[in-house]
């Protein structure tokens, strides 16, 4: 079983990265391809709302069928989905041959991004301690081969469908090398006798956990489990929405601040994203340590204060240096929050992590996309900088509310509870 596990965790550190290179590989070829179809900057950020609402729709399809089928059938067809679909928008001619194709790749990168993560949480309840994050980094690392590979082949001056085409070619490959290691799906594993294979002890939210309670054994024996999410669930979502805009803030308005508040030039004001991205990166290697060590809530509540911190620092820095300062403490805050909401959501219900995850992914996901459409609009309210004390403040709340990861059995009410029945 310790081989087959190590294996698992090996077969998902390559298909966050081939998601993170298929997405990488479409967002370096996005201008050439606008002025290929000859659509404007504003019919584009139409068409990029089709790409969204395509994994929102494959993220709420993949959760229900990852349940049922097991992690280790959807998660090969999804990569296979997404890989093939990312040729697509290389060979559109026109807006509405994009719109197809980023519907298309859209949804299989939401069904791929559920699937992925509801194994990666299987192999984090294997191993018994936090490895959620590690996955996290390496879907960003796909994401630099990607630009480094897209730069080169555009400097030959290559087609977009030649250079998509082969990087689906390679993903089609690279998902069905991989599919051998993923994990056979676990059945009926609540009834272990109760027990949390992660070693949870009393610290609240000391690695993954999941309920194991009276009421859940019933269920587990012969009773009709709730279909409806339980607003637990529902919580970690808003939490992931909240912190996944914050996210987005950054990716689409880092440069745009230095470059248009702070009068950076243009190559110094790209590095207001470099810094955050970078920090983001090393931050999710060394957060399944932390967690590991003080517990998910801590990683929680300590990193989204720190990253609010960061960000209004940046927000009120007259100085480039501070500013850039800023981004990075940004994103070593905001590292190891939505892994751990990632994970607190599949290890919740074992029979339920996928739709668990799917809910919390499908609503981070659209936080992610109105990072745009929230602080755009305030920007004739307010200077740029002054706007993202809103993201600020959300990343204040998550660090007040982080509590939502302490399991049921981790409350005190429900300690005084077993000490009263023992």
């Amino acid at each position: 079983m310790e081989r087959s596990l190590r294996y698992g965790r090996v077969a998902t550190f390559v298909y966050f990265a081939l998601n993170g290179f298929l997405l990488g590989m479409w967002i370096v070829h996005i201008p050439t391809i606008e002025q290929r179809t000859g659509i404007s900057h504003a019919v584009l950020g139409w068409l990029l709302l089709l790409l969204g609402l395509g994994a929102f729709a494959g993220m709420q399809i993949a959760g229900p069928l990852t349940d049922r089928l097991g992690a280790r059938t959807v998660v090969p067809l999804s990569a296979a989905l997404c890989s093939a679909a990312v040729v697509l928008p290389g060979l559109a001619g026109s807006a509405w041959a994009l719109a197809g194709a980023l519907l298309l790749l859209g949804l299989g990168n939401g069904c791929l991004d559920v699937s992925m993560n509801a194994h990666a949480v299987q192999v984090e309840r294997g191993y018994g301690r936090p490895v959620m994050s590690a996955f996290h980094a390496t879907f960003s690392i796909g994401g630099v081969l990607a630009a480094l590979i897209g730069a080169r082949t555009l400097s030959w001056d290559w087609s977009p469908a030649a250079t998509l085409g082969g990087a689906a070619l390679f993903g089609v490959v690279a998902a069905g090398a991989a599919t051998g290691g993923l994990l056979r799906p676990e059945r009926n594993s609540h009834d272990a006798a109760g027990a949390d294979p992660a070693g949870t002890t009393s610290d609240a939210g000391a690695g993954p956990a999941r309920i194991a309670s009276g009421t859940e054994a019933a269920t587990n024996a012969g009773t009709v489990r709730r279909a409806r999410t339980p607003r637990r669930i529902w919580f970690m979502a808003v939490l992931a929405l909240m912190l996944m805009l914050c996210e987005g803030v950054a990716n689409d308005w880092s440069v745009l601040h230095l470059k248009d508040v702070l009068d950076a030039p243009a190559a110094t004001a790209a590095f207001a994203y470099g810094a955050f991205a970078t920090a983001m990166t090393v931050g999710r290697f060394l957060a399944d340590r932390v967690a590991g060590r003080f517990g998910a809530v801590a990683v929680l509540r300590y990193g989204a204060a720190l990253g609010g911190i960061g960000l209004t620092v940046a927000a009120l820095s007259p100085w480039v240096p501070l500013a850039l300062v800023g981004w990075a403490v940004f994103g070593t805050g905001l590292s190891g929050c939505i892994p751990q909401l990632f994970s607190a959501a599949g290890h919740a219900d074992q029979d339920a992590a996928g739709v668990n995850v799917s809910r919390v992914a499908g609503l981070g996901y659209l936080g992610m996309l109105a990072g745009p459409a929230v602080i755009g609009p305030l920007t004739h309210l307010a200077p740029l900088n002054l706007t993202f004390l809103l993201p600020a403040a959300l990343c204040a709340v998550a660090a007040c509310t982080a509590t939502v990861l302490r399991t049921p059995a981790q409350t005190p009410a429900a300690v005084h509870a077993q000490a009263d029945a023992a």
